[in-house]
């Protein structure tokens, strides 16, 4: 069974909403039938790319338009919700940046396997550490943490591979009508949007399983027995 995840790295309730997608995860049953994929989202691709900007109030201010005040208070908030999941924020340290390159960058990590583990170092590199996910530097050593190799990565981040890919899942989320995210899909049929409780999450997983076993087919076969063996009984 698919669970798709369209995500963006500079959001903080992606963060949160993945969090609390993994702890239903570790309460469901089924979790070995699961798998996750990764998708492309970008919040805000008109900053240009190679340019950082370390005040993140300030860049929610003047990007969006909000008072100080409301801007402050909205970051208080978050960060109080995202100590309740477990998750360290430092918004005092938060760089804003492009992160079309660390899009790119999942994309290749998922084709070794290593979407998830990427995912979470490039959210802890944005929210807890302070660094820049914009920066090339930046996203070969946390490439190399999660077992990447460095070079490899370098060479696609320089070379501008996997851009179609991210340009495929942000176009699909348009198709799909996204319009916010995080936004889980489950088996193309149940949807959640936002950073939901753990609860939510788990009991859209178990309904979901629920129909995604019922629709796999069936061993109906009528089977005449020989001598034969198993793990369990051995040669008899």
């Amino acid at each position: 069974m698919k669970v798709e995840v369209w995500s963006d790295i500079m959001c903080p309730f992606c963060y949160i909403g993945k969090k609390n997608y993994e702890n239903a995860l570790k309460q469901f049953a089924g979790a070995e039938d699961v798998e996750i994929e990764w998708k492309s989202f970008q919040l805000d691709p008109t900053i240009p790319e190679g340019e950082s900007i370390p005040n993140q109030a300030k860049y929610l201010s003047e990007r969006k338009g909000m008072p100080a005040a409301q801007v402050d208070g909205m970051l208080k908030s978050v960060t109080a919700t995202a100590a309740q999941a477990g998750i360290e924020m430092n918004f005092d340290q938060v760089i804003a940046a492009n992160t079309r390159k660390a899009h790119r960058l999942l994309h290749f990590a998922k084709s070794k396997g290593l979407g998830s583990a990427l995912k979470t170092e490039l959210f802890q590199a944005q929210f807890t550490d302070g660094l820049d996910v914009g920066d090339t530097e930046v996203l070969v050593k946390l490439a190399g943490k999660t077992g990447l190799d460095q070079q490899a990565a370098r060479e696609v981040l320089e070379s501008g591979e996997y851009d179609y890919d991210v340009a495929q899942d942000i176009q699909e989320a348009a198709n799909i009508g996204v319009q916010g995210v995080p936004f889980f899909v489950f088996n193309r049929k149940y949807a959640i949007s936002g950073a939901q409780p753990v609860e939510a999450f788990l009991q859209t997983l178990e309904k979901s399983h629920a129909e995604w076993k019922e629709s796999q087919p069936k061993n109906n076969f009528e089977i005449s027995e020989g001598p034969s063996c198993s793990p369990e009984t051995g040669c008899n």
